[in-house]
């Protein structure tokens, strides 16, 4: 039978000279009805350029298709290349024939409209339904998908969802018109663990209720192993290596591709965790300690906007973190981690607790805890130099530049791995890797004894990822730095902590030595962030669909909570007691 879509020979080029310049060069794949591509390869290789020129929404990014073909069998049968077919065929195409799930719902979605209007406009497109007719459909698209309460919210605004939550939607979306053909660029990256995992089960039941194949682009291969039937690797715009699953994970044959499988942290349930530091009876005072911490935020209504009731976002979290360990802090989105690393560094403003660095009180001693935030294009001034860009924590400490610093600056950067003429540069000049070094050696600047690292590198490729991890390990070694590592990423988390604090709707539950926690799990919780960790070794193992909410953290205005007994599993771990 023939392919649903045949790719022969694809170039694409982007400026004012595409064809001298391709980004993606002689691209080739089949895939049949009913199966499952995954494109997987590094920032740069080319993966998500393929997947838009399939629908040609490559053109409205400058991109141009300069040689090659894209043929598409369509329902009665008829070959169409999408290479060559015009803007009108292209309109029916989109959407109709082949849908499309983009990476980050929150830039795809228009943040002024409500989430029903969003969807109802594929319906009015593609199937011409009108007034009740489309909002009855958004709505059984909601229901397919798994939104509970789907009449609701069909009248939310995207910032009123969760990032899973939105995620649905863009599906919602890209399957209302039943398309024969999903390509799903990156759609769980931006994810928690759990979420993720509800994802990929959403997605391949609905794969098996349609019929429909699909083009799954990532860097996971744990996600591919999970999904897939067969594999394309690529670099350089290229396809370096392209067969069936086992083959490709279990007989890889291309530098490059072992590479990839050699660099993705394999999560293996606590038995690669670290065992370079052993916590033991001393005198030497905790790095940083944290007693009773909670942060509230004041929920107002009513027309005199009075206070009602407060978030409960951090609820008596406490934990002390030694000189050179690192303290991973795990969970999903929303259930504090970030407010609890924001309320240390004084970003945000604490109900109550304490907080102490080296013996003394944190507001008295600031220097000592840096940051080091997730996205390093975010983080860096883009108009300052990086001789500035470094200068800014010494300046905000009421330091002057002098020679001095200027040594501090180029030591720092020869330590992190970078030129010292990166002083002169700009953060366009660097790579996303060499970004987050600067971050690194601008957190380093004031010589801290504690550096916070909210989700450090899961914006970078996994080859740099792991370079960047090791970066990290070396640092800490050197200077005794403590960590307090705040991932979603359980296979990152094994690699890096040395102890592992869960945390769950604002409160800890769960606490210990790293290998103890990943190993033998004694709260719900926590066995459920493990069991969602996709590995290599689930070939086409699919996920169950968990319809439990995370509980509502709005409280009445005056409610304490009562916190739950501990119960000690281990030396070094304990977990709360579960009614």
């Amino acid at each position: 039978m023939t392919p649903l879509l045949s790719v022969s020979d694809l170039s694409v080029g982007f400026g004012r000279n595409p064809a001298g310049s391709p980004i993606v060069q002689n691209v080739s794949f089949e895939l049949d009805a009913g199966k499952t591509l995954a494109i997987v390869g590094e920032s740069g290789s080319g993966k998500s350029v393929t997947a838009l020129s399939i629908n040609r929404l490559v053109d409205f990014g400058g991109g141009r298709i300069t040689g090659g073909s894209i043929r598409l069998r369509r329902s009665d049968n008829s070959l169409l290349d999408l290479a060559r077919a015009s803007e009108a065929e292209l309109t029916k195409i989109r959407g109709g024939e082949i849908g499309m799930i983009f990476q980050e719902p929150m830039t795809s979605l228009n943040p002024v409209l409500t989430i029903g209007t969003q969807i109802e406009e594929s319906f009015r497109l593609h199937r011409g339904l009108t007034g009740s007719q489309a909002k009855a459909a958004a709505k059984d698209a909601l229901d397919r998908v798994r939104i509970p309460d789907a009449a609701r919210r069909l009248k939310y605004c995207p910032n009123q969802l969760s990032g899973g939550m939105l995620q649905r939607v863009m599906i919602a979306t890209a399957l209302a018109c039943n398309p024969r053909l999903l390509i799903a660029d990156e759609p769980t990256t931006a994810l928690d663990v759990t979420v993720q995992a509800q994802i990929m089960a959403l997605l391949a039941e609905l794969k098996r209720e349609t019929g429909m194949s699909m083009i799954f682009i990532t860097h996971d291969i744990g996600l591919v192993a999970g999904i897939a039937d067969k594999v394309m690797v690529m670099q350089g715009g290229q396809v370096v290596e392209q067969g069936e699953l086992d083959e490709i994970l279990d007989r890889p044959t291309h530098p490059y591709t072992r590479h990839l499988l050699h660099s993705v942290p394999h999560f293996s349930s606590g038995q690669a965790a670290r065992t370079d530091f052993q916590r033991t009876e001393t005198t030497a005072k905790p790095a940083l300690n944290v007693e009773g911490l909670t942060v509230r935020f004041p929920v107002k209504g009513g027309i005199f906007r009075r206070s009602s009731g407060a978030v409960h976002a951090v609820e008596g979290v406490g934990f002390d973190l030694m000189p050179g360990e690192t303290l991973a802090i795990v969970g999903e989105s929303g259930s504090g981690k970030s407010t609890t690393a924001r309320a240390i560094l004084g970003l945000v403003k604490s109900t109550r607790g304490k907080l102490t660095s080296n013996g003394r009180l944190a507001d008295e001693h600031t220097s000592a805890v840096q940051m080091v935030f997730q996205n390093p294009y975010a983080s860096l001034n883009p108009r300052l130099r990086v001789d500035n860009i470094l200068a800014e924590p010494m300046i905000a400490a009421g330091r002057r530049m002098s020679a001095e610093t200027r040594e501090r600056m180029t030591m720092l950067l020869r330590r992190v791995g970078l030129p010292e003429n990166s002083l002169e540069r700009y953060p366009h000049e660097f790579s996303g890797g060499q970004r987050q070094r600067l971050c690194i050696a601008r957190a380093l600047m004031l010589n801290p004894s504690v550096l916070v690292l909210d989700e450090a590198v899961s914006a970078l490729d996994v080859s740099v990822q792991a370079q960047v991890l090791e970066l990290l390990i070396e640092l800490q070694r050197e200077y005794g730095l403590a960590y307090l590592f705040i991932s979603h990423d359980m296979a990152v988390v094994e690699r890096i902590a040395h102890r592992i604090a869960v945390i769950y709707a604002g409160q800890i539950v769960e606490i210990g030595d790293a290998a103890c926690v990943l190993s033998e799990p004694r709260h719900s919780y926590t066995r459920r962030l493990i069991a969602a960790v996709p590995t290599v070794a689930r070939r086409k193992e699919t996920f169950t669909l968990d319809t439990r909410q995370v509980p509502s953290l709005v409280r009445p205005a005056g409610f304490e909570p009562v916190m739950p007994e501990w119960r000690r599993f281990a030396a070094d771990h304990i977990a709360l007691a579960e009614v």
